[in-house]
């Protein structure tokens, strides 16, 4: 799997040395036998993996989109994409991991042990975690097959501190959720957003990456999933 990753990493134009190739192959050894009993994703394939999961998942530094010492917040990390990746990929930063399943968030902390990445896992729904000292905290938030642009920036972009992105994980339709997201992201504080290639063959992959310009007004995120239900 070691060989695996830094050649799909090649393949995209990417350079991932091998102590941090090592540590995405422990800890997707790790997710495949969790994987048996928890249902955490449908590949199970290992070179499927390494460019769907984890090189997919590198897309921001390839785009120069994660600054040196940076804070992220992946929100709903779930299987542990595209946080985990980007951990051991830049060490530098300091990353963290929120899943609303008790469940997931146990498993992420496990992997993260077992292979020796630093990230801290953190147990709660994105609509109560904004509330608190989370809040308007991270450089940088990263979501991945969370939800549609326009239901994900209320529940993300209140994590991101003014002059922050938002970076979500979009396939081919990336354009067409910005503009439904428009009114949603100035209403949120966002300013400027744009659509960019992640460059990964045989994938239209797509990363859309909000600005934040001002603070999200107090009154979002809205109750846990009234955002889904009566999105802005």
């Amino acid at each position: 799997m070691k060989n695996m990753l830094m050649e799909a990493a090649a393949r995209c134009g990417m350079e991932l040395d091998e102590r941090s190739a090592a540590q995405m192959a422990e800890f997707w050894a790790y997710l495949k036998e969790v994987n048996q009993s928890m249902n955490l994703t449908r590949v199970d394939s290992d070179a499927e993996a390494a460019e769907r999961h984890f090189v997919d998942s590198l897309a921001p530094l390839k785009a120069g989109l994660i600054p040196r010492g940076a804070r992220v917040l992946d929100v709903g990390s779930g299987a542990g994409f595209p946080g985990m990746p980007l951990a051991i990929a830049r060490p530098d930063a300091d990353v963290t991991l929120m899943d609303s399943l008790g469940k997931r968030v146990n498993f992420l902390g496990e992997a993260a042990r077992r292979a020796g990445v630093r990230v801290s896992a953190v147990h709660a729904r994105a609509e109560e975690a904004a509330r608190g000292e989370l809040r308007e905290a991270f450089d940088v938030v990263t979501a991945r097959a969370v939800a549609r642009l326009n239901v994900l920036c209320e529940l993300a972009l209140p994590f991101v501190r003014v002059g922050g992105v938002l970076v979500a994980y979009k396939g081919p339709a990336a354009d067409e959720e910005l503009a439904e997201a428009a009114a949603a992201i100035k209403r949120l504080g966002g300013g400027a957003a744009r659509v960019l290639p992640a460059d990964m063959p045989g994938r239209d992959a797509r990363l859309v990456v909000v600005k934040k310009l001002a603070p999200t007004p107090k009154s979002f995120p809205r109750r846990p999933g009234e955002a889904a239900r009566k999105p802005i």
